[in-house]
This record gives structure tokens, sequence and C-alpha cells, in this order.
């Protein structure tokens, strides 16, 4: 009943976005390759299927990852022609395989951004002594419950909120944040409890000034990752989050930077070049120029004739009823980032408010010296509170050209979909066959389907 269910809601998809990822398990030797379906329905409604969380045999080269989705898709009898991209992370197997099987692609951000904070700014070698430090201090509590219990103690007899110290992981960077931030709370009960009792090893003055510095300064990517990280955020996010996190950086604070200058130059350096050519990109522009809360307005002068350009040439296309460029038009998340950085990170918001109002005026001048439908969507002032699909709702009619199917911008929903395959394959049934473990995890994650569509 969930199979025909899903197989009904993806052969009426006019155009679908997938998500893939490889998983290998902790306790056996699995590996398995996810496929997760995300489109709009006709009533702009977002819709997501897990289709795929597969036994990955042999060597994960683009030959056997390729031959593995042309499987995929073929089961569900899905015609390329109905795929708008696929998102990936920046493995070179991932995207050799996904340019064999003959789709677009598009690199996880999450992932991206993870690349840019460990090679801008967590490497550095100063840097990288105090997580060093902190990451000792911590496994120190992780490993004694004693211990853990006397700063407990220590904590109540401060009127301090008792709290556990966080350990970071080397595949999340925001984990380090994290933990630099459980540090820095408890930085006075660590101090009386070092004044008694023993630690494997201790943050000196300047190491505690790098931390608190570092926090601040990444404050801004933590709460992106965050942003992009949610189930309904698209490919539209990521050019506005760029520009906006590129011009934060490029601000200066002369009290605030100092002691990290060079950190923060480094980050401004990785993110200008791992995301160097995503307002070139066709899937990411005409996702950012047909989201309502965006438009054209985070493009540089440079690129925004492009970019307007490129959703003229696919409306063109689909008003001559071509079918080949239907997914090219993508629209925007149900989420309002702007309401989200108001309340996590007000410097960020303040930067995606920033660039609109610089851009809106002009939008507004240009309005009565064009009639087309393009040029007329542009030049209305953008959304600010409402939600995009919600406003493709009210105006398809308008402009029935411009609003079409979605695209994710992260892998993140392939590593929620891994994270409850951990929960079937795990210690006491790590012998489960991996048939099994993809029908249990389809069931559990598409059953909600069809209760939401009765």
């Amino acid at each position: 009943m969930v199979h025909s269910h899903v197989e009904k809601l993806i052969s009426d998809a006019v155009s679908i976005s997938f998500i893939t990822d490889i998983w290998s398990s902790s306790v056996s030797q699995v590996s398995m390759l996810s496929l997760t379906a995300q489109w709009l329905d006709e009533d702009f409604a977002l819709k997501k299927a897990v289709l795929h969380s597969q036994e990955c045999c042999g060597s994960h080269t683009p030959v056997t990852i390729s031959a593995a989705f042309e499987g995929m898709f073929e089961a569900w009898k899905i015609p390329k022609a109905k795929v708008h991209a696929v998102v990936r992370d920046n493995a070179r197997n991932m995207a050799k395989a996904t340019m064999e099987f003959g789709v677009k692609s598009l690199p996880c951000m999450a992932h991206t951004l993870q690349l840019a904070v460990n090679g801008g700014a967590l490497s550095q070698r100063s840097i990288a002594d105090a997580l060093a430090v902190g990451r000792k201090v911590v496994g120190h509590f992780k490993h004694s419950s004693q211990a853990y219990s006397r700063l407990e103690d220590i904590q109540k007899e401060l009127n301090m909120p008792v709290k556990k110290l966080q350990k970071d992981v080397t595949t999340r960077w925001n984990s380090s944040y994290y933990m630099m931030q459980s540090l820095v709370e408890q930085k006075r009960a660590l101090s009386a409890y070092a004044a008694d009792y023993e630690l494997p090893a201790t943050l000196i003055a300047t190491q505690w000034g790098i931390l608190e510095k570092m926090i601040t300064l990444l404050d801004p990517f933590e709460q992106l990752t965050r942003d992009i990280s949610s189930s309904v955020a698209t490919a539209a996010d990521v050019i506005p989050g760029v520009v906006s996190l590129t011009r934060l950086l490029t601000k200066s604070d002369e009290e605030q930077d100092k002691g990290v200058r060079t950190a923060k130059r480094t980050l401004l350096e990785a993110v200008s070049d791992r995301f160097s050519c995503v307002q070139g990109e066709p899937l990411y522009a005409i996702a950012n120029i047909v989201d309502a809360r965006y438009k054209d307005r985070y493009f540089d002068a440079d690129k925004k004739e492009g970019a307007r350009n490129m959703l003229l040439k696919v409306v063109e296309e689909m008003a001559s009823g071509s079918d080949d460029q239907q997914g090219e038009a993508v629209s925007a998340s149900a989420d309002d980032p702007h309401k989200k950085a108001r309340t996590g990170s007000p410097k960020l918001q303040d930067m995606y408010q920033e660039i609109l109002e610089e851009n809106e005026l002009s939008e507004r001048a240009a309005t009565g010296e064009t009639a087309s439908q393009v040029h007329a969507y542009l030049g209305e002032a953008t959304i600010f509170k409402e939600c995009p699909f919600n406003y493709w709702r009210s105006n398809q009619a308008r402009f029935p050209a411009i609003s079409r199917v979605t695209a994710p911008c992260t892998s993140v929903d392939s590593e929620r979909l891994f994270s409850a395959v951990a929960h079937v394959i795990d210690e006491k049934r790590n012998r489960i066959h991996c048939d099994n473990a993809e029908m249990l995890v389809f069931i559990q994650k598409n059953l909600p389907l069809t209760h939401k569509d009765k």
C-alpha cells in the first residue's frame, strides 16, 4: 500500500529533485546508498519520499554508483527528463557518478560550509591547539562519571545551570562550535574544579580568549548551517546566504576582530573560493530569482543581468511547450530565514535586510518600463514574512510560467535517513539483511504520506 501510494505521487509529479548519500555502518561491514525525492504538488505543497536506502557493495566508484542510480530510477519508472537535480556531497566519486548517469547535480551546501570552516579557521595552529586542549578537558568528564558528578556539584554551588560539556566530531564543524560554547559557559565551574582536582590539560588565558572570539566569529556560520539544514530549505537559500555571510565577513570591527583577524580573513577567502561559482550556476540562479523573498536582489551587479536572462530563457522555452527545461525554475523554502536570523543571529539578518533595501529601490524604479511577465514580477517588492509557497499559490495565475519545482540545498535529509538506518542496523541487529533494513526504513519514513494525503 505504501509503495503504490508513493509510486502514484511520483508519477503525478512534473519535475523531481533528489538527495543522495552513502553511509557505512559502524557495527557491520555494510554500506548503503540513499535516494530521497522532493517535489511540489499542484497546490504548491512540498512533498518528500524516501525511495531507496539500498546496499552499496564493493568499491564506491563512479561506475558502481552510476549503475546503482540506473537501477533505482528504473525501479520507479522515473525518466531522466523528469529529474530536476540531484543533491550530493562534494566527493569526486559522487560528482562524477551523477555526471556519468546524465543528470544535473548540486553539492551539499552544509558540506561545503564544513570544508570552508575547517580549512579557513579550525585548522589554524592556535585555534587547533585550543580545541585540542578543550577536547581533552571534555574527554576527562566524558570518561569519568565521578568527575561529572563533582562538576555538577560545583555548578550547583555557583548557582549555574547544570549542563554537560559537549564533545566535537570531525565530520561536523558546528560540533566544535558547540564544544567551544559549552566550555566557555562552564569556565567558572571548570576553573573551580581545576583548583581541587586534576585535569589532563587546562586552557590558558589566551586560549580562553581565542575560544570566546571564535564563538562570535563562527556564530553566523552556525546560524546559516541551521537555516539550510531545515527540511524545507531549498537551493533558493544558497546565494542569499553566501552573499550575506560574505558581506558580514568583510565588515571590520577592531575590538571584536582582535586576536582572530587571520581566522576571519582566511574564512572570507575560503567562503569566496568554495562558493565562487554559485551566482553563475543556473540551478542556483533561477532558484534564487523565482523565490519571492529574494528575486534578483542578492546578485552582484555584473551577474544580475545574466540571472534575468537565464529566467527569461526558461520562461520562453516553457511557454513554447519545451519539456526539456521544465525543471529549471526553482521555488523556495517554506521557512523564513529572516525570521530565523532574527532569533538566532541578528548580525546575519542585518546583512539579508541591508542587501534587500539597497536593491529594492532600483527595482521599483524600473517597474513602469516593462510589461513582460518576468519584469513585472521582478519589479514588485520582495515579500518578507510571507511563505514563498503561499505566494505562488496565490500568484500562479499572474505569473504562470515562473513558478515550478523545488530543489533542496543540502543532503541533510539523507543524514537523517541514515540516523534511522543506524537504529535498525545496530549492535543487537548487526546481521540484519540490508533488504529488510531498507524495507523497514521505507515504511517508517513514507507511511505518514498515506495519512497526509487522505
